[in-house]
């Protein structure tokens, strides 16, 4: 396992972020489902960058029964995907997983945060050069490593600060990247269950998804290891 992050020592403790705007916006996917956000800016992120989130459904009523000991708002922080989350791209699941965390989290009351670290943090342009690697037979992690990046360079220090900012130091984490857990716990979020999303699988991101199951040990529920030489 190639988990990098389970090695680091405790994370350092954040300065106070607040937020800096916060409007409703109308939401409405291609499918037809539709609903409404207060999006949230802040000031005063750890890294600089212009991070949303996303507060749906009746949050303020899951923030309320947190602070009473009831259940936690459900949250998922949702790394930018130009490619999957605008454009469809089939290579991945990104796109799939933000229109269902965008439902489920509405249904519950929580949060999206939608955080700027597109590739695993290693941008747009890498990324696409690391399609190219994995069109030559690498899998998603080795192309990063061949470009001389990490297997994963995102950092969940301005998404904990993001939550601290609305008062959220409990969730229930709408994801199955046991790294995310980890670090928000490390960054003072208390993670009280960890929520798998469904498995988006096509043919084109079968290995991409396999990789992320056997290498971070994401939750994922693919049956055997798809090889790279059987997806087109």
């Amino acid at each position: 396992m190639s988990l990098d992050r389970l090695a680091l020592p405790p994370a350092p403790v954040l300065p106070a972020a607040g937020v800096r705007t916060s409007v409703t916006v109308p939401l409405e996917f291609a499918d037809g489902y539709a609903t409404s956000a207060q999006v949230h800016t802040f000031d005063g992120l750890v890294d600089g960058k212009e991070h949303l989130l996303l507060a749906l459904g009746d949050w303020q009523g899951a923030l309320l029964r947190s602070a009473a000991g009831g259940a936690a708002p459900l949250v998922r922080p949702h790394s930018e995907c130009l490619t999957g989350d605008v454009f469809g791209s089939q290579r991945c699941d990104c796109g799939p997983q933000l229109r269902e965390a965008v439902e489920r989290i509405a249904s519950e009351g929580g949060f999206l945060l939608y955080l700027r670290q597109e590739g695993r943090g290693i941008g747009l342009y890498a990324k696409l050069d690391a399609y190219a690697l994995q069109d030559a037979g690498l899998d998603t992690y080795a192309a990063n490593r061949a470009l001389g990046h990490a297997d994963d360079e995102r950092d969940y220090a301005a998404a904990a600060q993001m939550l601290a900012a609305l008062d959220a130091d409990r969730i229930r984490l709408l994801s199955n990247n046991p790294d995310k857990a980890l670090q928000l716990e490390a960054y003072g979020v208390e993670v009280t269950e960890r929520v798998v999303t469904g498995v988006h699988l096509s043919p084109a991101n079968a290995a991409y998804l396999s990789a992320k199951r056997d290498q971070t040990d994401h939750t994922l529920e693919l049956g055997a290891t798809v090889p790279l030489s059987r997806i087109a």
